[in-house]
């Protein structure tokens, strides 16, 4: 019991325990958000829930699934407006007025429009009192991505790469650039992103599996995209011989029988896409289309080639930069020292600094 806290403070504690909850499964709910709920009775945390992997059970009903004498007159905090609509599963407002819930406090609006601004009108309808707005900025941060899935034609990109001190992005006599504690955080990043995106030049260079390693989390590995115009990927890849373990999609344009027939006998799904004038895949059709397949968060894993026209055509939300803490000099190459310093001067604004053993990871919002 919280006695020293007065009840603006209760609200936001129980608000951030909330977030806690809907922290859980960002990146793996599909295309409903990841929402978080606690039922607070005598100022005390009696139940709590989150969206469920594939977006359901909802939090609310996951919360409020105990004894309705148990829960009757209590408060119910939960992240987002709950929805008040008919779809896959009865809606959340109904169980919670069938609850008998006191008080509920949710912090933003449900940009769906079958919910935006509805489930207010009911539960006081039925004597429930609703406070709006609690910890709304840093909630509103945590949903950028599922309000611009709501509002834009385009997924939420999040763009992750990693320099050396000179800003080299390949080192010539070794595998990684970064120390295991940044690698670690990548995984780690990966386990909140419903699918990965990088280029076949990554692919033919690193054979990366581009799974989340992070003990507990292996479930939560994102699904694969890969961007190959001309069917360039060699049929030994990792990536191509895991797909039956994890989803695995390939953007292409070039027609290759041979190779097409092997990556459907490995389950890896083939999307045919239109190249621009730059003899380049389109990268706001591919876009698109990774929307319409129904994701909402992209972490766009590549080196500088594909992550310069992704930045030279504003299609990244937010960059993690990874900056070693060695120099490589001669035995590193493709540097994006220029590029980057002009674009990051006009754009950048710095949202977080981690040091990693030495190691920097600043986080920028672009847009």
């Amino acid at each position: 019991m919280f006695t020293n806290q007065n009840k603006i403070t209760d609200h936001s504690y129980f608000m951030s325990l909330a977030l806690q909850q809907a922290q859980k499964n960002l990146g793996n709910t599909k295309t409903n958000p990841s929402v978080g709920c606690v039922i607070v009775k005598n100022n005390c945390v009696i139940s709590a829930g989150s969206t469920g992997i594939n977006g359901r059970p909802h939090a609310e009903s996951k919360a409020l699934n105990i004894s309705k004498n148990v829960v009757k007159k209590s408060n119910l905090y939960v992240t987002l407006e709950p929805c008040s609509h008919y779809g896959k599963t009865p809606p959340c407002v109904n169980k919670i007025i069938k609850k008998k819930i006191k008080s509920v406090f949710f912090s933003v609006h449900d940009p769906d429009i079958r919910s935006f601004n509805k489930s207010s009108k009911l539960l006081k309808k039925n004597g429930i009192n609703i406070n709006i707005g609690i910890n709304s900025k840093k909630i509103k941060d945590f949903y950028k991505s599922y309000f611009l899935y709501k509002e834009k034609n385009l997924p939420f990109v999040t763009l992750k790469l990693a320099v050396s001190k000179d800003f080299k992005t390949i080192n010539k006599k070794k595998k990684w650039i970064t120390n295991t504690y940044s690698r670690s955080r990548v995984h780690l990043m990966r386990s909140s992103y419903d699918c990965i995106v990088t280029s076949s030049n990554t692919v033919i260079k690193d054979n990366p599996l581009l799974n989340c390693r992070i003990k507990g989390l292996e479930s939560n590995s994102p699904t694969r995209i890969i961007l190959d115009k001309d069917l360039n990927i060699p049929t030994y890849s990792k990536i191509i011989n895991d797909g039956q373990n994890k989803k695995t999609i390939i953007f292409y344009n070039k027609i290759n029988y041979k190779k097409i027939k092997f990556f459907k006998k490995k389950k890896v799904q083939l999307i045919k896409s239109s190249i621009n004038f730059n003899n380049h895949l389109n990268l706001v059709e591919v876009l698109t289309k990774i929307k319409n397949l129904g994701f909402s968060r992209v972490f766009l894993e590549c080196g500088e080639v594909l992550a310069t026209s992704f930045l030279k055509n504003n299609l990244v939300n937010d960059f993690k930069l990874f900056i070693s803490n060695d120099r490589l000099n001669k035995d590193g190459t493709a540097s994006i020292k220029k590029y980057f310093k002009t674009f990051l001067k006009k754009k950048k604004f710095i949202v977080e600094k981690v040091n990693l053993s030495g190691e920097k990871l600043i986080s920028y919002k672009i847009k």
